[in-house]
């Protein structure tokens, strides 16, 4: 940021402009003005910050700097630009402007604001009833386009110096959106610190390819990215995601965007139902590493049509017709590479023990010897749900026949509203995993059989004995300590009737 902005003021600016949409419309609804808004205006201080940059090079040539710009990583069509809208917000029709504006943007950079046809802002619109009447609409756009005119907002390359600050800022949004989201917040958003987990559990290495097929906001996705750019100074890795929620799936691809992140595939669809990210044969595309944080226990998830998958990923059997969390556990199984393939899924902690088909499902995983690691983590970790859950750890490439159980689920920094994996919360984890160590009351090494003798039962306490005897109880010390605050009592007793006598209440 070379000492130019702070990235609290960013941050702080663009919570302060939510104001115009509190008490009109919900937090679910206008988090996808606000981060398109940011959208616009980033690529439009971009832009003006080159133009004025070729200006200072080439001079006064309008025509040699329009052909100068069409190189650019983006293509920012002069009438769509934040500026253009922001001199016209007086005037009736902000609306129609601004989606007129981001039709254009789309239209001008071919596909990379669009995927097999949809575009990022097919399920936005500014022009909505949901604002209010005409009039109401116009003034509310209005001040929405006066907020990001202010000084802190101002977003070019030459003031803020580095792009992370608005990947940074867009991150900050996502997270207030999702603690404010309630129920929804889990469907487009994963904890910073449990995908920080998550991606240093996996390790990702360059030439990677990383798929989330139940992505959200890309969040966990983009972590992995940055791991082999932080332990390897490496951009040689692929991204790979799909998400089911069409405005959620606009967000993953504006914030992979703005995160620099050019080497990714992200579908919007169904991945149970109907994946997308498949071959030219049309079978299921293998990933060097899987992950996901997929809603838990989904119900309606395509029961039906999956004894006729036609990419045989419920062979192992059929998941439960209102759970879909084996589901989506044997999705991600099915596109790991055949030897070498690693993956890490976030699930309910019923997905260790609940019997039926999930129980012959799980038997048959352990049997194959794919399950690695079950780590418990704690409560009121995730948005929209205060219920403990467990990451499961899978992997291809193992070689010895055990699975390390971690109970971390004492591993927190108690927040506000959430709890929080604290840096040496996750250091522990990482060196118990790393290391395979057996260590009293937090992690156990166990071996196949031992898992075969507790009927294929993962429920951590099974195998990580956290009990904690209660202090033997000192009877005559008790006892002693009694008689010592009698006699005190008594002693008090007879102070106070002193001094009732001196204020002539005695008898």
């Amino acid at each position: 940021m070379s000492g130019k902005v702070k990235q609290d003021d960013i941050n702080k600016a663009l919570w302060a402009a939510c104001d115009i949409f509190r008490g009109t419309i919900s937090a679910d609804t206008y988090k996808d003005f606000i981060l398109t808004m940011l959208f616009l205006k980033y690529i439009s201080d971009v832009w003006q910050d080159h133009y004025d940059n070729y200006r200072k090079e080439y001079g006064d040539e309008p025509e040699l700097i329009e052909e100068m710009l069409k190189n650019e990583r983006f293509v920012l069509p002069r009438n769509a630009s934040y500026y253009a809208l922001y001199d016209q917000r007086h005037e009736p029709g902000n609306g129609e402007r601004i989606d007129q504006a981001l039709h254009a943007i789309e239209e001008a950079n071919g596909t990379k604001l669009k995927d097999a046809g949809k575009s990022v802002f097919q399920d936005i619109s500014f022009n909505t009833d949901r604002l209010g009447e005409e009039k109401q609409k116009n003034t509310i756009l209005r001040d929405l386009l006066e907020e990001f005119s202010k000084a802190e907002l101002n977003l070019k390359p030459s003031r803020v110096g580095s792009l992370d600050v608005i990947g940074n800022a867009y991150e900050y949004l996502i997270k207030n959106f999702a603690a404010s989201g309630g129920q929804k917040a889990g469907e487009f958003y994963t904890p910073p610190e449990v995908s920080e987990l998550i991606a240093e559990l996996l390790d990702p290495q360059p030439g990677d390819t990383i798929c989330d097929p139940a992505c959200g906001s890309a969040s966990l996705l983009m972590k992995c990215g940055r791991k082999v750019r932080e332990h390897h100074g490496s951009k040689q890795y692929a991204l790979y995601g799909q998400e089911s929620i069409g405005s959620t799936w606009s967000l993953a691809k504006m914030n992979m965007f703005l995160h620099g992140e050019d080497n990714h595939k992200i579908e919007w669809g169904d991945t149970l139902r109907n994946p997308k990210l498949l071959d030219k044969s049309g079978q299921l595309l293998s990933f060097d590493i899987v992950t996901a944080n997929p809603p838990f226990s989904l119900d309606s998830w395509g029961h039906q049509e999956a004894q006729h998958d036609p990419f045989n990923r419920f062979s192992r059997g059929i998941p439960p017709k209102t759970k879909a969390d084996y589901a989506f556990i044997l999705h991600m199984v099915e596109t790991l590479k055949p030897k070498t393939g690693r993956m890490a899924v976030v699930v309910p902690h019923g997905v260790l023990f609940r019997g039926s088909s999930e129980g012959k499902i799980r038997q048959k995983l352990i049997e194959e010897n794919l399950l690695d690691t079950v780590i418990g983590l704690p409560e009121k970790l995730f948005y929209g749900t205060g219920i403990p859950a467990a990451i499961l750890i899978f992997n291809r490439a193992k070689t010895d026949e055990s699975v390390l159980f971690i109970d971390a689920s004492r591993e927190y920094k108690s927040g506000k509203n959430q709890n929080l994996l604290g840096d040496e919360h996750i250091k522990n984890i990482l060196l118990a995993y790393r290391h395979r160590i057996n260590s009293d009351k937090y992690s156990y090494r166990a071996s196949l059989e031992e898992i075969r003798e507790n009927q294929y039962n993962l429920n951590i306490p099974r195998y990580v004995d956290t009990f904690e005897a209660e202090l033997d109880i000192d009877l005559v010390a008790v006892r002693a300590e009694r008689d010592l605050l009698k006699k005190k009592l008594m002693e008090l007793d007879l102070e106070m009737d002193g001094y009732l006598k001196e204020l002539g209440y005695g008898a």
